[in-house]
């Protein structure tokens, strides 16, 4: 049907009156302009729904599903708007047909995909399927090494038994990994991760360079999402190595340096597009990503690109934190079947011979994901902290019940209070809420003199100081916002003379949220405002502590993609720990507060946490039972053919 002048001012007022409502955004309104002059016949429904797909990008969706229960609670919560009236059918049922013989649809090069009942823009449907043909690429188990030559070897790398438990899912983990060309590994913070993942790398360049046939060293890449996760595996990396039960030669092959999966791919400017895809693959045996669930459907779908086809990809996560900024869900995706294991039982004896391990408990019929995919199960950093592990387990779970009880069980460092008023809550920042040694007070104040000594070993102890005690929140803007509480907490440093009228004044802490290739700093890395390290006259420098430790001094004016963090969203902290972490709950419920970012605040705390509570225990309760929910085909796709076994 073509747009007539009638219809055309009505798509055109619905449009703008979801933009005032923050229901579409100003690029989703421009979408639905471009594909208008692109295909002037397409009909306004098909405009409006080409609208609405690209809306469900911002919170983080691939596609607009239309088999979705609660999808028009989704796109307009207060009630579906009138100016919609005549221009989209009241049933969401009736959607496709208005679809049917689009131009918008209608041939391999339309810029709306409609498959089965999810519409996509075409470059995210092609992205989700080129993700999923690669990773079923990489399901078939390769040619595993003799299983008692990788019994001996991972003997050697793991001596001793622990009767405690009698599965090593580490050692599992590098059973899987030796005989595959993807592997997943998941846990919480604190299962060994790292650990594992050191221990996967010696036990892979052990095989190699003892291959009979033919002995090699494998050229192994190692990389994180942001800059923050690259510095953190870059800092643990190098003592797990310089530890590992293998010869020197082994140690030697073994890399300690990370990089940002931005630079590993060859970021080009002002481009989405990287150096290296299929035409120009990395040189690289092994590809190993840190904090895997921070990728998002595109990154993930550059970097199987980029991947030669004999290159092994592990990725490492945790699938219950937040899923990424941007759209999809992929480490949740991949990882679906990990808590149940589900091992068919080729792999069952696999892991029997080559690790003596039992995992009957864990059998199933699952795809080929399930079967090279191990979830760490014994958390060694809550050790020490047990009521972060008991909550973090209970939400977990989805049962408030059960956080109620871990905060009553009275563990040292667990804390539930009402929020006091904002302005308060910065006093008790700034004065050290009992420790005035990790008061932010004491660090600005100290921030502001010029150190007799090493000036970068001064930046370092302030940047470690820094991570003792940080205050999070779910929501940016509101009055239980980062934004507020990081203004509240300014101003207050003002009004004592700690800081001037000016942005930039020491002890001011930033994040960059953009990466910067000139300056080395990604999004995410975070930096303190000191007085130069030389010449204190010449002002103010933010020092940054790269991953390899080195300090970078960088001029205010050169920074103009940062936010102050001495408050900062669950999001930001993904890849983080700190000592303390203080959590703002507002006063009611809110679409953000769910499950994964409860937990992922929870599990940013090394040794305490406390949630401030601003509204009844009801917010936290609905915030646990809502589960973060990323409308995506990946997961149908990986299962819609899954691999045979070997």
């Amino acid at each position: 049907m073509q747009t007539d002048l009638f219809t055309a001012p009505a798509w055109r007022d619905a449009l703008a009156a979801l933009r005032e409502q923050g229901l579409l955004r100003d690029l989703d309104v421009a979408v639905a302009e471009f594909l208008h002059r692109q295909a002037p016949e397409a009909e306004p429904a098909a405009l409006l729904l080409a609208a609405l797909t690209s809306g469900q990008l911002a919170a983080g969706h691939l596609c607009l599903d239309l088999e979705e229960p609660e999808l028009e609670a989704r796109l307009w919560p207060a009630g579906r708007p009138a100016a919609l009236d005549g221009l989209l059918p009241d049933a969401v049922a009736d959607w496709p047909a208005r679809l049917a013989g689009s131009p918008l649809t209608g041939d391999d090069n339309a810029p709306l995909v409609f498959d089965g009942r999810r519409l996509y823009l075409r470059r995210h449907w092609a992205q989700e399927k080129a993700v999923a043909e690669r990773v079923r690429g990489r399901l078939a188990p390769t040619a595993a090494p003799d299983p008692e030559r990788l019994a001996a070897h991972l003997a050697a790398l793991f001596p001793g038994a622990d009767d405690q438990d009698p599965i090593d899912w580490q050692k599992v983990a590098c059973a899987l990994a030796a005989r595959a060309a993807l592997t997943l590994i998941t846990g919480g913070p604190g299962t060994g991760k790292t650990t594992t993942v050191v221990r996967v790398l010696g036990l892979l360049q052990t095989l190699a360079l003892n291959d009979p046939a033919a002995p090699r060293r494998l050229r192994i890449r190692l990389a994180a999402p942001t800059g923050k996760a690259a510095a953190r595996l870059t800092e643990s990396i190098g003592h797990q190595v310089a530890a590992l039960p293998v010869d020197d030669a082994v140690r030697a092959a073994i890399p300690t340096e990370v990089s940002t999966l931005h630079r590993l791919l060859g970021s080009r400017p002002d481009s989405r597009h990287f150096r290296h895809h299929r035409h120009n693959p990395l040189h690289a045996d092994v590809v190993v990503v840190d904090e895997a669930s921070m990728i998002d459907m595109d990154m993930m779908a550059s970097l199987l690109d980029a991947l030669p086809p004999h290159c092994r990809l592990i990725l490492l996560g945790d699938k219950d934190q937040l899923a990424s900024v941007e759209a999809g869900a992929v480490m949740g995706d991949l990882c679906r079947e990990a808590d149940a294991g589900r091992y068919r039982p080729d792999t069952l004896e696999y892991l029997r011979a080559t690790c003596g391990a039992d995992l009957s408990p864990w059998a199933g019929d699952g795809g080929g994901l399930a079967q090279q995919t191990a979830m760490l199960r014994r958390n060694w950093r809550f050790k020490d902290a047990p009521g972060i592990g008991d909550l973090a387990a209970a939400i977990n779970a989805g049962d408030p019940e059960a956080v109620r009880r871990a905060f009553e069980a009275g563990h040292a460092g667990l804390t539930r209070v009402a929020g006091e008023e904002p302005e308060e809550l910065a006093t008790r920042l700034l004065n050290g809420a009992g420790d005035p040694h990790q008061g932010l007070r004491a660090l600005v104040t100290e921030a502001a003199v010029r150190p007799a000594g090493d000036a970068d070993q001064h930046a370092r102890e302030l940047l470690r100081r820094f991570t003792g005690q940080q205050l999070l929140s779910g929501l940016r803007g509101g009055p239980f916002g980062v934004d507020r509480l990081n203004r509240l907490i300014t101003d207050r440093l003002r009004r004592d003379g700690l800081a001037g009228e000016h942005d930039w004044y020491p002890g001011r802490p930033v994040m960059m949220t953009r990466n910067d290739y000139q300056l080395g700093l990604m999004n995410g890395d975070v930096g303190l405002t000191l007085p130069h390290p030389e010449r204190p006259e010449d002002g103010l420098r933010v020092a940054f502590q790269l991953p390899d430790g080195r300090v970078r001094w960088v001029p205010p004016g050169r920074l103009d993609t940062v936010e102050t963090v001495f408050a900062m969203t669950v999001h930001k902290s993904q890849g983080s720990e700190f000592g303390h972490v203080l959590l703002v709950l507002p006063d009611r419920p809110q679409p953000l507060l769910t499950r994964e970012l409860i937990y992922t605040a929870v599990t940013r705390a090394r040794g305490a946490f406390t949630l401030l509570e601003y509204g009844p225990p009801s917010v936290l309760a609905q915030a646990i039972r809502r589960r973060t929910w990323r409308a995506s085909g990946l997961a149908q796709r990986l299962t819609d053919t899954p691999p045979s076994p070997s």
